[in-house]
């Protein structure tokens, strides 16, 4: 029997992130650890949730195997409903050999049949490599107020960033008049956050007509909304005004981890109103020694700190050893510092283990990276900038 859903959600969280260097070697970005207990996806799952929507496709691609096993059945987020819930996604089977997805818009194309069987009246498409919190049912109610096709979540960023960013130009009315993809010369900079809002029968539309011309690139933000401009439909801007991180940059994603570390933090992970779930392994307390120090950080359950830990992240089961030093850095779980190894603006991700008297990062620079299940030896020097890993 057919379901009929108000609003399903679409997922994007295929992405390779290359821009991750080696964090991404081995997990797709949405995988990423952050903030000492969650992953990147915690985020828009716990948005959907916190949002009323109980029915999530996630698009994988890249590494998927920790994306999938990490999701489970949903659970965590309260996604494991038997007339909805959390689905993984991977690219359509086609005979023998899987066909990847083309692009944004052609990876919801692929998945037009599970949209299709819960019939619903609009659809929210979401990126999987953002840090924020936001109320999707906020903006599903301005779609339907402004009886749009598309509502585009937008947020102001600096005018000298502008140039960076697809930008929305607006009327009075907030209806969308122009996309600028990454223009020189900004007419606004009301930017995309690559939220979306659709009526499904026009996304379904739209959709279609792409994947028929062979010289689209099947993209959302290249292909979809201009088309969709130009055919005169209905586009209004949606604006969010909070706290809003793209990390998809090695500085990125150690500048969102430092936020944690304000005197008042920027984003609240605290918050029970709007909780950000996480699929969390139960660990022992942290153990700091007599020796150990702490200051300013956020450390996790599960680690053991003999050495001394300043303005630094810690995820689950970090081991600090005696006269070792973390200062300004992001530990992922599982990771070990070794005795006298000094670690210094950089990220560690994770089951890395730093050898004795080893030097990571500089005090100032690039941030320094080691990768994951990666032994540095002891002794080594790993400058400013500088990645490590398989």
């Amino acid at each position: 029997m057919q379901q009929h859903k108000t609003c399903v959600a679409m997922l994007l969280a295929g992405g390779q992130g290359s821009r991750l260097g080696i964090l991404t070697r081995h997990v797709a970005k949405p995988a990423v650890p952050y903030g000492g207990k969650y992953r990147i996806i915690d985020f828009p799952l716990s948005n959907c949730t916190n949002s009323g929507i109980d029915t999530v496709g996630v698009l994988t691609q890249y590494k998927p195997m920790e994306l999938n096993s990490y999701i489970g059945s949903g659970a965590p987020w309260d996604l494991d409903k038997s007339d909805g819930g959390v689905f993984v996604l991977p690219p359509y089977s086609k005979g023998e050999e899987g066909e990847w997805y083309k692009g944004t818009a052609n990876a919801i194309y692929q998945n037009l049949a599970f949209i299709e069987q819960f019939n619903p009246k609009y659809v929210l498409i979401l990126s999987g490599d953002h840090i924020y919190k936001c109320d999707y049912a906020e903006m599903l109610a301005y779609h339907i107020k402004k009886e749009a096709a598309l509502t585009v979540a937008v947020r102001p960023v600096p005018w000298e960033d502008a140039s960076r960013f697809g930008l929305m130009n607006t009327d009075s009315e907030g209806r969308i008049t122009e996309f600028e993809e990454k223009p020189k010369h900004p007419k606004s900079n009301n930017a995309s956050m690559g939220v979306y809002v659709f009526t499904w029968d026009k996304l379904r539309q739209y959709l279609s007509e792409d994947e028929r011309d062979p010289k689209s690139q099947n993209d959302f933000g290249k292909n979809i909304i201009p088309t969709m401009l130009a055919k005169g439909e209905h586009l209004v801007a949606w604006s969010f005004g909070g706290y809003w991180k793209d990390v998809g940059t090695i500085e990125s994603l150690w500048d969102a981890n430092m936020d944690l570390l304000l005197d008042s933090p920027p984003i609240n992970l605290h918050d029970r109103k709007w909780r950000i779930y996480a699929r969390n392994v139960g660990e022992p307390p942290h153990f700091a020694s007599p020796g150990g120090v702490i200051k300013n950080s956020l450390v996790t359950e599960g680690c053991e700190i003999y050495g001394k830990v300043v303005h630094s992240v810690l995820s689950a089961d970090v081991k600090v050893a005696p006269e070792a030093q973390v200062i300004d850095a992001v530990i992922m779980p599982h990771a070990q510092i070794g005795r006298g190894a000094i670690v210094r603006r950089a990220i560690v991700a994770e089951g890395a283990v730093i050898g004795e008297n080893a030097r990571i990062g500089e005090e100032e620079g690039d941030i320094a990276v080691v990768g994951s299940k990666t032994v540095v030896a002891p002794g080594h020097v790993l400058k400013a900038g500088e990645q490590l890993g398989d």
